[in-house]
């Protein structure tokens, strides 16, 4: 290891408590309360004089230290709390505190025993009897800020260059709590989708994340190569097929929480890994999933934050209201002021595009120019939680037409804070309809597409078995966690984001 400066004492300091007989790095550690249980202990019996004083045994990481002559002031912070330690020469001992000033720096983890007590300022602190060092941080803490506590300058590690903390994602849980409970809220968001899903008869299961073919989205996939089968295989890119087979075995409603892998851009929204929750239902269809949508997310807000309302990027955003619901086509209309009705092929839409001052690129499939419209213009103004509804049928191949126009589909995308949430259909159940879609596709879009759906002859096998009508829904876990903590990107939401490689990586 090459240490700078700060390393190279902090080095000759292990090597100090080795030489006196100290580990730096125990094997066990032996806490008797976490931070939180000693201060509600103590906080429940303090105004009773018959209580029995707490006596605990702390651990966490030093975060702060100021030496006041035969006193020394500290704090350590473990996941969820802090605490001040008093260490005082009366009960420690001259020696054993100066061992304290020596050996101890900021971001050590630390054992203290004693009593919890309430100094004359009113902080509840441990009033320490012994420590020892638990791991001894050869590192410091990134970057530091200063706070005055009752007239004295302590010094905190804290931590803001974005870039430092999505690479070392270490040090900024450890220094940022804020972030911690972001990812806190992450998992209470988790828990409340599988709690609403579980009380609604729904089956979690698990499907392959290596596939032999890729399907389920229009997606650019990750691929990988099996020696012993000597097989190419594909990191997926949606549940969707495999769970969609499992209607056809009679599992009428399951649903999967897990990673999806997209070879595509990273931008603020987008990560090549992410977390994907998709249920489908057997006998419902796109209005009754809507309907579901509203009810879970509603559910997971107030369960996560105790309301169902949150602020996002300055707007408040209310899910106790039924969500504002828009076909695509008026929304676009209104948005762009083109009604793609009026142009069902992708050269008189690019026309139209061009007489509105747009550059579309020559030769795009339709579906793509109508997503294009869809995320340039009228997604952002989609603050409130909006659902459009009934999409052209050629962005759409695992979608069932609508039986009055077999151009459109049976699909919604919901949105909020502008930007898409979840993406659900009325499900294509008809071998020989979805075998034409597949075709389709392969057609409409050159070999090396991202959108190109490959065909999947096993799919197509389990739907002549018989598939129930049904309704899929597909959301990410990570926008609704952007969502709920009013992060502006992907990365404050993931704990560790995916980054371009810099030349001293």
């Amino acid at each position: 290891m090459e240490f700078s400066d700060l390393e190279k004492i902090r080095y000759e300091k292990i090597q100090r408590l080795i030489a006196a007989g100290i580990s730096p790095y125990p094997t066990r550690a032996n806490p008797t309360h976490t931070i939180q249980e000693a201060i509600a202990a103590f906080t429940a019996g303090e105004n009773d004089p018959n209580a029995t004083p707490i006596q605990a045994t702390l651990c966490g990481r030093l975060r702060s230290m100021r030496v006041m002559g035969k006193l020394i002031f500290a704090h350590i912070e473990d996941s969820q709390a802090r605490i001040q330690l008093f260490l005082r020469i009366n009960e420690l001992g001259e020696e054993k505190l100066e061992q304290f000033r020596e050996y101890f720096d900021l971001g050590d983890f630390v054992e203290a025993q004693g009593i919890v007590m309430r100094t004359r300022t009113g902080e509840i602190s441990l009033q320490v009897h012994d420590f020892r060092m638990l791991a001894k941080a050869i590192t410091p803490l990134p970057a530091a800020k200063d706070e005055i506590l009752d007239g004295q300058v302590i010094r905190h590690a804290t931590l803001a260059d974005p870039e430092v903390r999505y690479r070392q994602r270490y040090a900024d849980l450890a220094v940022n709590p804020d972030v911690r409970e972001v990812f806190r809220t992450r998992a209470r968001i988790v828990r409340a989708l599988r709690d609403f899903l579980d009380s609604h008869g729904f089956l979690e299961v698990e499907t392959p994340i290596l596939q032999p073919i890729y399907g389920g989205a229009a997606a650019r996939p990750f691929i990988t190569h099996h020696n012993q089968l000597k097989q190419d295989l594909y990191l997926r890119i949606s549940f969707e097929l495999y769970l969609k087979r499992l209607l056809v075995g009679m599992l009428d409603r399951v649903y999967e929480i897990g990673r999806d892998f997209r070879n595509e851009g990273v931008s603020f929204k987008h990560n090549p890994e992410f977390t994907q929750l998709e249920f489908y239902w057997a006998y419902a269809d796109y209005q009754k999933v809507m309907d579901f949508t509203e009810e879970m997310l509603r559910y997971t807000c107030i369960q996560v934050l105790g309301k169902p309302t949150f602020t996002y990027e300055g707007h408040e955003i209310d899910l106790s209201k039924p969500w504002r619901r828009l076909e695509l086509r008026q929304g676009l209309i209104e948005a762009v002021g083109i009604d793609i009705n009026e142009h069902p092929t992708s050269e008189s839409l690019e026309a139209a595009m061009r007489a509105k001052g747009l550059n579309p690129k020559p030769g795009t499939p339709r579906g793509k120019l109508i997503d294009g419209l869809l995320g340039d213009f009228l997604e952002p103004t989609l603050i409130q939680p909006t659902f459009l509804y009934d999409y052209p049928r050629d962005i759409s191949p695992l979608a069932k037409s609508k039986p009055t126009d077999p151009t459109t589909v049976e699909r919604f995308e919901g949105f909020i804070g502008g930007m898409e949430l979840c993406n659900a259909f009325t499900e294509l159940n008809d071998p020989f309809d979805q075998e034409a879609r597949f075709l389709e596709m392969g057609r409409a879009y050159e070999a090396d597409d991202e959108e190109r759906h490959p065909m999947d002859e096993d799919y197509l096998r389990a739907m002549r078995y018989g598939m129930p009508p049904n309704g899929g829904f597909g959301m990410g876990i990570d926008r609704l966690t952007m969502l709920f903590t009013d992060k502006r990107t992907i990365r404050e939401v993931l704990l560790f984001p995916h980054l371009r490689e810099r030349e001293e990586d």
